[in-house]
This record gives C-alpha cells, structure tokens and sequence, in this order.
C-alpha cells in the first residue's frame, strides 16, 4: 500500500466506526486555537489502549476519531497566548490531553482523576498522523536526544510505568505480568533501583522472557508460576482479570498488587485467603504533568532503552493485528 500525501494538508489514519479498519485519509490542516500547539509527528508508539480504542472496549466514543497518544515531533504552530514552547521545540504529547483545572481532583493535585478530561487518540484526535494539535500545558519538551522512535513509548508506556511503579511501594521483589511495552520499561528503571524483578509472561512466550532476562531481570517464566521468592509488589500491565488471583498468589503479607491497565477483562471470584493478611489491590488512572517531568529526568539518566518495531503509518492495522495476537516483543512505533 502506498500512497503520496499532498505537500499541504494533513493525513491520517482515522477509525470510522468501532472495530473497523483504519483509513487513510486526507484533511485540511489543522490550526491550534488559544492555548494549543500544531505538532508535526515524527514517530507515535502503539499502545494497547490504542487497541482498546480500536475495539470499542472503552465507552463514549466519538466517530472518527485519530487514534495514537504515545507523539514524538516537532511544533510547526503556535496558538494565541503559548509563551512557555517554542516553534521547532521537540516535544513529547502523551494519553492526558486536557484537564479542566477547576474540580476537586484539580485543585487537590490530582488532575489524573480530573472530572472533565480529554484524552489525546481517545476523545479528541492523536498521533497517527502528520499532524496533531495539542494543548500546550500537556506537551513535554524532550531535548534533543535519543531518536524519536525510540523515545515515543516513554510517553505512555514509560508513564503509566512510571506511575504504578511509584504506585508499588519501594520494595525489593517486583512482579511484573505482562513484558511488554511498559514491562520492559519498567524492569530498566526497577533495576537501576536496585530491585530485583521478576518477569511473567503468557505461557510458551520464549521472546518475551528471553528479552526480560537480557535487561537483567532475576526470573521469567509463565503467569501461572510460583516465582522462586514472595513478591513485596506485582503490577500487571495485561489486561486479563484472572492475573490479579495469580498475583495475589505470589504477593507476600502486607504486599500490593498494582492494575496498570486502563481496561482490563473481568476479575474471577477468588478465596478470601488470598487476599488476607493486608494484602491490597489498586488501579493506575492516568498520569500528572508532575509524573511526566520525573519520569523523564529519570529515563535520561538511566538511559533507558526501548525495544521497538517500526511500521509505515500506513501499515497500522497490521501492527495492531500483530499486536492483538501478542506477536510483537516491546513496542510498536508509527512513522508517518
């Protein structure tokens, strides 16, 4: 598939419709309005909320909609009163794409729970495009190093990472379920503070644990095994329900099992026993401008490295087809 974009507008590919395919299309440019940035995509990781999007698993979508929230480009626009970006900046623009800034979740340093949110791909337009426009409070100026493609899975996978690893307390046995995008990440970062982690994958995934091991993680193995230690934490970042027994399993007195995921499939029914013993069971909603900023400076000075398959943006549903039948190790990464 092959097509020639005309030198002036902007082109995506856009989900018409639940479940449909994704269509190339061609569209006037956008013009920010008061507060927004025009960014010129470079690269735009595929997360699996994009894949949620995709499949109409989350509720109130407004079609069509751009999906893609993990943006790496350039600014080619400014709208009226953006002092603090500047044209050619190099910025990062993430799943969190508006907040109100006047309820209670606002006002309280929460805007992660904020009642009248906007989400980049979700409920206005994303990154699997030439273009986007942005509010300019959510966009994270990222320096000039490290390559574009490479650095678009830290604006969701690394946060969202970033923030139910925060989430998980400071202990020293990290489970994590799940090695994908945000897994591999997130093992980096754990590692680098000096935890010990453990990698669980589907059954048979070889890849993915043999990519676990390489960045130094202590243990791989399938979900459904015992690890060789108890867990003070385990964050799944798989959006199946029955995970969190399994976790719960492995998770010593007192420890915490952390849902990463923004949809997940439906939690069975567990004993009781399993839960006993102050063991606790929390959701990541979103992140903080605050959680951008840290994660960030602590990916530069790790010097994280992500795992990445880049694709024609043209050949998204091909990437989302390989992701769906969990045949991709790391991430996806689009380039228009």
């Amino acid at each position: 598939m092959h097509f020639e974009p005309r030198e002036c507008d902007m082109y995506a590919m856009v989900l018409s419709a639940r479940g449909a395919p994704l269509t190339f299309q061609q569209r006037a440019d956008p013009i920010p309005g008061p507060g927004e940035v025009r960014v010129k995509v470079s690269a735009c990781g595929v997360c699996r909320t994009d894949l949620h999007v995709v499949d109409g698993e989350l509720p109130d979508i407004s079609y069509p909609i751009i999906p893609g929230h993990e943006v790496v480009g350039r600014i080619d626009a400014l709208g009226p009163g953006v002092n603090e970006l500047e044209l050619g900046m190099r910025v990062g623009v993430p799943w969190l794409g508006f907040t109100c800034g006047e309820c209670f979740y606002c006002r309280t340093d929460k805007e992660n729970l904020c009642d009248r949110p906007e989400f980049t791909g979700y409920t206005r337009d994303g990154g699997f495009a030439s273009h986007l426009v942005a509010d300019a409070r959510y966009c994270f100026p990222l320096g000039e190093n490290g390559e574009d493609a490479a650095l678009s899975p830290l604006l969701c996978a690394g946060l969202i990472g970033w923030r139910s690893l925060v989430m998980a307390g400071e202990g020293k046995t990290l489970g994590i379920y799940g090695f994908g995008a945000a897994g591999h990440i997130v093992a980096q970062v754990a590692r680098a503070e000096g935890r010990q982690v453990y990698a669980f994958t589907r059954g048979g995934d070889q890849e993915a644990q043999q990519l676990a091991l390489s960045l130094g993680v202590d243990w791989a193995g399938s979900s459904e095994d015992i690890p060789p230690t108890e867990l003070d934490a385990a964050i799944i970042y798989a959006p199946v329900g029955a995970l969190v027994p399994l976790a719960l399993r492995s998770v010593r007195k007192g420890g915490r099992v952390v849902c990463a995921g923004i949809h997940m499939s439906d939690i069975p029914s567990f004993p009781y026993r399993i839960l006993w013993g102050e063991r606790q069971i929390v959701s990541v909603a979103n992140l903080t401008r605050k959680d951008g900023i840290d994660f960030l400076a602590a990916a530069a000075k790790i010097n994280i490295q992500t795992h990445t398959t880049v694709f024609p943006l043209v050949e998204a549903n091909e990437a989302f087809a390989r992701l769906r039948e969990g045949k991709l190790t790391g991430a996806a990464v689009l380039r228009p």
